[in-house]
């Protein structure tokens, strides 16, 4: 039993599509990414290996590309990111020497048409805070979203540990490496995390305590990035 391959080894065939998937995960360039973005990368990878993971990556031409990308004309901005992925998976299949070229780069663009995510105004800020009270958790993270503009995988691990004199001094990594953040600290946050235990991991945490995770909403409507917030 000990001899017998696992069911990832047996899947994964050298020349197959999923190869330089494995390769991949396993690079510089995917290691330097923050654990958020792996996260979304290894969604969209994985899911298109689940399907054709078998097939040949050296067959892999523009219109099969093309025809993948007309299955999602439904939803443009999940095919946009399916072709952004498959671009760079493929950057690496031709640095590890797996194909001569890139199909993605002479495939059809995705037109994307979108105004982003509103700016919240004054007013819903007011309106959300009227919802929702002091000392309640939802507040608690609005609150440090909107006087830190950290993003969602920062602000989740935020708390009494990285305070300093000069006010909050964090960690972050990004795609060029880690970079400290230096934030003053809002008189008005200062007073809603004054209440907040000094040994919890993190001022954003679980009715248990424990720090919340960046990769999963939270039963109370956390979301992406800055707006993590659900807007009621």
């Amino acid at each position: 039993m000990a001899d017998e391959p696992t069911a990832d080894v047996r899947r994964v065939k050298a020349g197959s599509i999923a190869a330089p998937v494995k390769g991949y995960y396993g690079s510089t360039e995917f290691k330097v990414l923050a654990e958020t973005t792996k996260a979304t990368y290894r969604g969209v990878l994985d899911r298109f290996i689940d399907k054709h993971g078998d097939g040949p990556i050296a067959g892999l031409q523009p219109k099969h590309i093309n025809t993948l990308i007309d299955e999602m004309a439904d939803t443009p901005s999940a095919a946009s990111n399916f072709r952004k992925r498959l671009k760079g998976l493929l950057d690496y299949a031709v640095s590890a020497g797996l194909r001569a070229d890139n199909p993605v780069v002479v495939a059809k663009k995705v037109k994307l048409k979108t105004t982003g995510h509103r700016t919240w105004t004054e007013g819903d800020i007011t309106k959300f805070r009227k919802r929702h009270e002091v000392g309640t958790p939802l507040r608690l993270a609005f609150e440090v979203l909107l006087h830190t503009g950290l993003r969602r995988s920062d602000a989740v691990r935020l708390g009494w540990q990285h305070l300093t004199q000069d006010g909050f001094v964090i960690s972050t990594k990004k795609s060029q490496g880690h970079v400290e953040l230096c934030i003053p600290v809002h008189s008005d946050l200062a007073r809603y995390i004054a209440n907040c235990p000094k040994d919890r991991p993190a001022f954003i945490a679980t009715m248990y305590g424990r720090a919340r995770s960046a990769r999963k909403r939270s039963p109370h409507g956390l979301a992406k990035r800055h707006s993590m917030l659900a807007f009621p």
